[in-house]
């Protein structure tokens, strides 16, 4: 059993025994168990919400329901109802919902990908919104505009102007925080809209990779490298393959890692601008 369970449900059914429950599993929420060798994820810690508490999901919550990716399983399950008085490890929020606001996915009543979209867009501070919306889109491919219907319906909603900065900067095409932070950074430094998976194709036409953002008019692009990169033998042999064909193919890249982006931040928009001068764009940071 790698889902979470009720074990009361579970004791009634003949399925499990109260010392199963105590020695074998782990609870997480009220009434609500997992074996003790499952990983807690965050769309594991949802249903688990959704089982003890049979509520509305929402947030973090109904964004792992949806299919969201790089969610952080420590964050606290999110659930909608009046009752403002949570479990440990759960957030309840107050939300006054629309009908069609909700949806049924994975048999369980989360917020739409829209509505998601709207609050965690206006609550949370710009790069760790814009890594959830990205993250969001790139799982489901929400409409902007739909959301955007939702902020119209209450103009005078807390978080509206974060909600559109964050809205206005969104590129599904992300494929992990970083990137989406990358991608951050250099339109605040005043850099052009970068773009996102760009395909390289080698000298028969065949694609040969993507970059994971940059100026594809240019051929300029930014890579970034987690820990895969480097502790992977396979990842680690495709990379040196890849950086040494992309110059023979014309394109200028640059590698970046979470450590150079938080510490030699400066280093890393020289690298990048260098490349762009020596391919004719303007400065404009």
């Amino acid at each position: 059993m790698d889902i979470p369970i009720l074990g009361s449900t579970a004791m009634a059914n003949g399925e499990l025994t109260r010392h199963d429950l105590r020695t074998r599993f782990t609870p997480i929420f009220r009434d609500v168990y997992i074996r003790k060798d499952a990983e807690v994820t965050a769309a594991v810690k949802a249903r688990a919400a959704w089982l003890s508490t049979g509520a509305v999901l929402c947030g973090v919550s109904a964004a792992a329901v949806h299919g969201t990716k790089w969610l952080d399983p420590h964050d606290p399950a999110e659930i909608i109802r009046a009752n403002a008085y949570p479990q440990k490890g759960m957030v309840v929020r107050r939300y006054r919902l629309a009908d069609d606001d909700v949806c049924l996915a994975r048999s369980m009543e989360v917020t739409t990908e829209a509505r998601t979209a709207y609050d965690l867009g206006r609550r949370l501070p710009l790069a760790a919104g814009l890594a959830h919306l990205d993250a969001l889109m790139n799982a489901t491919r929400f409409d902007i505009d739909a959301v955007e219907a939702i902020a119209q319906r209450s103009p005078r909603a807390r978080g509206l102007r974060q909600l559109r900065q964050t809205l206005a900067l969104v590129d599904g095409g992300a494929e992990s925080p970083y990137e989406s932070l990358t991608r951050l950074l250099l339109i605040q430094r005043g850099f052009p809209r970068p773009t996102t998976q760009i395909p390289v194709y080698d000298e028969r036409g065949r694609l040969f990779a993507r970059i994971d953002i940059g100026w594809p008019e240019y051929r300029v692009g930014v890579d970034f490298e987690g820990k895969h990169h480097w502790t992977e033998p396979r990842q680690w042999d495709w990379d040196l393959e890849r950086y040494a064909k992309l110059p023979e193919l014309g394109w200028l890249d640059t590698r970046v890692t979470a450590r150079i982006l938080h510490h030699r931040r400066g280093d890393f928009f020289d690298r990048v601008g260098a490349a762009l001068i020596s391919r004719g764009c303007p400065q404009t940071w």
